[in-house]
């Protein structure tokens, strides 16, 4: 039989195959010189010895006991492969002999005949370290799927260029602009070959399932409805896969996705025959950050600072030489290095000079623990103004910062109220204490003991009030205590 893809001028043969390898030419011979006595006689019978590719299968007494299997077998095939044209060649002999009593038993000839029977088209192999694993109708298909292979990882201008490049010899490349890509090798993991072999009709696959197949290792992909209960984790483990895996199998699933009962996800692990490498340079211009430089200075009071110089990155112009597998970055050398402008520091003067009437710029915890009962925002129906600080290891009130007391005394709804100016933008409040330790001008330093927590004013039990301003207006006070 021949067998040809439509619209390729090259014809395949489809050949009529038998497990049987014992040939026997002898019976042959001796049946086409039986006795000629059979053929004189007028009770003699005409049967027909059957042989497959020169192998005995029996005797029939119709010739077309056999054509009709043959016919059944070939009509299937047309069938199954619509895109084929098959035609028959003549690979059935049937030698005559004239017998007085027929031995033919057509049944058993027809059943051995079935069992040993097979169609064997023509294909061209893709070997993988030598050993076939897909099957293409030409070795054109065979290596159009090697195109695709390496077109899922790489454009077609890029693939043309580089092998229209690979047929000049000693060829000197220019450098590379900035931001350009240059392909140095399009290649697959292992040895790749093609060869022709003989195989069923079944097993020849379209150019589009060999490419899926070889990256995948597999054309039906097993899917899970997701269940009540499941996570990522859950169904990952039932399937043996992990779970960076699962996410990788599913474009679109995220580690934080939700999902959905009934949801089909895909659980098919892929184990790929031949993986593409890509090996490319890459120019690229990248920024040098520039660095911090802080340096210090006992004339310039503490918490103040200063830009001395201001920062500005630096550039360069960068040659890598990147290897991808399957799109996977594998390995990545710096090749070349151009046009290199160097970073500026950025420089920042920071005082260290103690003044004890100035603050350094961070609030202490102005008690001894405790816990905020209360923050600052709306309560009751009116904007409490800072945040409530209630049961302390002890009732000692602190400074948050260096600063002079500007206010010591009774406030209305505040009771016993401390309000320090920190002389540098900054002024804070403590509310409601029992009793103050320190008046109006005072210097204090950060930490010192300024009163003793209360109840006084307007408080419905003990603990601090502690109010933060800066430059006059009100802050909130949990964004500046360390």
């Amino acid at each position: 039989m021949l067998f040809s893809n439509k619209g390729n001028k090259t014809n395949k043969f489809l050949l009529l195959k038998t497990t049987v390898i014992t040939a026997m030419a002898a019976s042959v011979i001796a049946f086409s010189n039986g006795p000629i006595a059979f053929a004189l006689s007028s009770n003699s019978t005409k049967i027909y010895h059957v042989y497959l590719n020169g192998t005995y299968l029996g005797n029939v007494t119709d010739k077309n006991v056999v054509n009709k299997l043959i016919a059944e077998k070939v009509d299937t095939a047309r069938k199954s492969f619509t895109n084929v044209d098959l035609k028959i060649e003549p690979q059935v002999q049937y030698i005559p002999e004239q017998v007085i009593n027929s031995t033919a038993n057509n049944q058993e000839t027809v059943n051995h005949f079935n069992n040993i029977f097979q169609l064997e088209a023509e294909s061209s192999a893709i070997m993988i370290d030598g050993t076939p694993v897909v099957y293409l109708d030409n070795k054109d298909s065979a290596e159009e799927v090697i195109r695709k292979l390496k077109l899922q990882y790489v454009s077609e201008p890029q693939l043309d260029e580089l092998e229209a490049r690979s047929k000049q010899k000693d060829e000197v490349l220019p450098p590379l602009q900035e931001n350009e890509t240059r392909l140095l090798d399009v290649r697959l993991s292992k040895d790749v070959s093609i060869e022709e072999k003989n195989i069923t009709p079944e097993k020849i696959m379209t150019a589009d399932d060999a490419v899926t197949f070889l990256q995948k290792g597999t054309l039906e992909e097993k899917k899970y409805a997701v269940a009540s209960g499941d996570a990522l984790e859950t169904i990952a483990h039932k399937h043996g896969l992990k779970v960076g895996d699962l996410i990788a199998l599913n474009p679109g699933l995220t580690a934080g996705s939700f999902l959905k009962v009934g949801q089909e996800l895909n659980v098919t692990e892929l184990k790929p025959f031949i993986e593409v490498i890509v090996d490319k340079e890459v120019s690229q211009k990248e920024v040098i950050p520039f660095s911090n430089q802080v340096i210090e200075d006992s004339s310039l009071p503490k918490g103040e600072t200063k830009e001395k110089q201001p920062g500005q990155n630096g550039s360069h112009l960068a040659t890598y030489q990147i290897s991808e597998q399957n799109g996977a970055a594998v390995k990545k050398e710096q090749s070349n290095e151009q046009n290199v402008v160097q970073p500026v520091n950025h420089i920042v003067i920071k005082g260290t000079k103690v003044i004890p009437s100035r603050g350094e710029g961070s609030f202490a915890w102005p008690t001894v623990g405790g816990y905020v009962s209360s923050k600052q925002g709306m309560r009751w129906g009116k904007m409490h103004k800072g945040i409530d600080i209630a049961r302390p290891s002890n009732k000692t009130i602190k400074a948050a910062d260096n600063g002079v007391v500007v206010f010591a005394g009774w406030s209305n709804g505040y009771g016993n109220k401390i309000i320090i100016d920190h002389h540098n933008g900054f002024r804070t409040l403590y509310g409601h204490m029992s009793s103050l330790n320190v008046k109006a001008g005072q210097t204090v330093s950060k930490g010192t003991a300024i009163g003793i927590m209360g109840a006084t004013g307007d408080a419905t039990g003990v603990h601090l009030h502690f109010e933060v301003y800066k430059n006059g207006s009100l802050v909130n006070p949990l964004s500046y205590l360390h």
